[in-house]
């Protein structure tokens, strides 16, 4: 993405959209454990409100993304650096931290699970 700054409202927008697809993933996390599925297909949770992409990973590790209500699961190359940064990527997904002043606080309040 590009080097300037986000806007406050360009801000807001990303921190709505990834905390949108993150409460798809909850939904298809909680069939998967119903199921007892270990590797599950997470919709990813970018700020591209039009993607498509899909990533793969165990509960195990979408629990310990979801444990920080400021982690997003993402393919990689989807992060929006004027926002996030990439704590870890292993060429089939990408966890990516809100760092945005903004955004971190709003995707925390958005978070559906409890503080």
């Amino acid at each position: 993405m590009a080097d300037k700054a986000a806007t406050t409202e360009e801000a807001e927008q990303i921190a709505r959209t990834e905390s949108l697809f993150r409460d798809v993933n909850e939904r298809i996390a909680e069939t998967a454990q119903r199921f007892d599925s270990d590797v599950t297909e997470f919709v990813c949770e970018c700020a591209d409100p039009s993607c498509t992409e899909r990533v793969d990973a165990t509960l195990d590790r979408y629990e310990r993304v979801r444990a920080d209500g400021a982690t997003f699961l993402l393919a990689p190359g989807h992060e929006d650096e004027r926002v996030e940064g990439v704590v870890e990527t292993d060429g089939e997904l990408a966890v990516v931290e809100k760092r945005h002043p903004l955004v971190e606080p709003l995707v925390r309040a958005l978070d559906p699970r409890p503080v």
